[in-house]
């Protein structure tokens, strides 16, 4: 964060200073977990469900923070007294990124994609200048105040992935850190349960583009119509990715290696250049496509971007990591999060990297679909079958659908077995599994991450994996 005195921190947030010296400056980082107190920060307490975080104030104080903003007093500690730390750590974020004039704040949303997008618009943008990004799916309105608190006066750009559970979440994150910059990927049906509908997460991840300034960028997805059409609800200027002839920044003729990664012609109004990704799956088409178009934006040159496209790697985890066991299994664990739309991703990546060899997918639970629950795991368990997935090994009751869409697939040669949990879907594997077989793991979170674990620590027993890269599709 840039060094602000606490009396100025106490006006950004509405906040009153209590046994602080108001002149005293916050030279290090912001903090809301005391462990990660360093000297010169400033601790931020929350009344947690499980712990108070007023009652690590002194601790933190002890560590090397010079104040603690919270909601109430704590004996002995500088404290800036606010009414809602959350709003006021929102509020600081919007402060500090206000006094940060060189600096590119860009936001990403999407149905599904956006962390790994995130990761690969933060690896090209960090090749022009200091950059900072959240880790992993820190998107919301905790993670996203919390990591525009460290940009400083050498960051250039801030990415920020924003979620969102409900129609008018993304303006305000928006708020905190308005973007120069927006970037949609899809509008699919994560989180419809919540939503409603399609057209309501289309509503609310346009609200990104809608935040832009006049001489801001909204970057589109044209193969999407719902992203398309977003293009009216803003005065920003607009470029479009994706395959569609109408595409500013284009892949053609794109072609899957033995891995399942892509290559492709990028092309853009400068000119093309060949592209050969080093991530699985086809959809990291679309998502590199994305991180292209900012990257363009930006002004990297087309030669040194088709070379950038090919260096990028995993980042965050849990996401369209491909590993090889010693054995000679190959396994995907793409366990972080699912949904409909990620877990089609994750199959046909699934059926390109096991073309010739026997596939194995275990699937879990798809959370927050509400009354599409059923139709949705159903549909995944039909693509699965008609992708010809040679064993299907569907963890949990609430997964049922997935079996039985899969069954209901007269001529599929494959078989689908209901597993009662992770525990039950390991022996299965470690029963069953032999060289050559490849298997994908996803489910919503936590819902398949023990069996993800497992077959690495069965690759570590065997001897090293071999990684390799890798990116999300969740």
């Amino acid at each position: 964060m840039i060094p602000l005195s606490l009396a100025e921190i106490a006006a950004a947030v509405d906040g009153r200073l209590v046994a602080a010296d108001a002149e005293v400056r916050v030279t290090g980082s912001v903090e809301f977990d005391s462990r990660k107190v360093t000297p010169g920060g400033l601790f931020v307490a929350f009344d947690g469900e499980k712990a108070d975080g007023h009652d690590f104030a002194a601790g933190a104080v002890e560590a090397g923070a010079v104040a603690v903003l919270g909601t109430r007093e704590v004996p002995g500690v500088p404290m800036v007294l606010v009414a809602d730390a959350l709003t006021a750590m929102a509020r600081l974020a919007r402060a500090v990124v206000d006094r940060l004039p060189e600096l590119t704040v860009i936001g990403l949303t999407g149905s599904s994609g956006k962390t790994t997008t995130k990761d690969l618009i933060a690896q090209l943008a960090a090749r022009l200048g200091e950059t900072v990004a959240p880790p992993g799916s820190f998107n919301n309105e905790l993670g996203h105040p919390y990591t525009a608190l460290q940009a400083g006066p050498t960051t250039r750009y801030l990415v920020l992935e924003k979620g969102a559970r409900g129609i008018g979440h993304v303006r305000y994150l928006c708020e905190v850190a308005p973007p120069r910059i927006s970037v949609v990927l899809n509008v699919g049906v994560s989180h419809i349960g919540e939503f409603g509908s399609q057209e309501n997460i289309a509503l609310a991840k346009g609200e990104l583009v809608e935040a832009l300034p006049a001489d801001g960028l909204a970057v589109l997805n044209a193969d999407d119509p719902r992203v398309d059409a977003m293009a009216a609800r803003t005065s920003a200027r607009v470029v479009r990715y994706g395959e569609a002839a109408h595409a500013d920044v284009r892949a053609e003729d794109v072609t899957l290696d033995e891995r399942g990664r892509p290559a492709y012609t990028l092309v853009t109004p400068e000119g093309r250049a060949p592209v050969r990704l080093g991530l699985t799956g086809r959809h990291q088409v679309w998502n590199t496509l994305a991180a292209a178009a900012v990257a363009r934006e930006l002004g990297m040159p087309l030669t040194e971007l088709a070379i950038a496209l090919g260096a990028l790697g995993l980042v965050s985890t849990r996401r369209m990591d491909v590993f090889e066991r010693a054995d000679g299994v190959t396994v995907i664990d793409d366990s972080y999060n699912a949904n409909p739309a990620s877990m089609a991703v994750a199959l046909r990546a699934l059926a390109g990297v096991g073309a010739g060899r026997r596939t194995v997918a275990v699937l879990g639970y798809m959370a927050e679909l509400g009354e599409f629950e059923a139709q949705g795991h159903a549909e995944v368990g039909r693509l699965a079958a008609e992708l010809g997935v040679g064993r299907l090994l569907v963890v949990g009751e609430a997964a049922a659908s997935i079996h039985h869409g899969a069954t209901s697939v007269g001529n599929w040669g494959g078989e689908s077995v209901l597993l009662t949990d992770q525990a039950a879907a390991v022996e299965v594997l470690r029963s069953e599994l032999r060289p050559g077989d490849v298997v994908l793991v996803k489910g919503s979170r936590y819902r398949t991450w023990e069996v993800a674990d497992a077959l690495r620590a069965d690759a570590v027993a065997d001897g090293p994996a071999e990684p390799s890269a890798g990116g999300g599709a969740a």
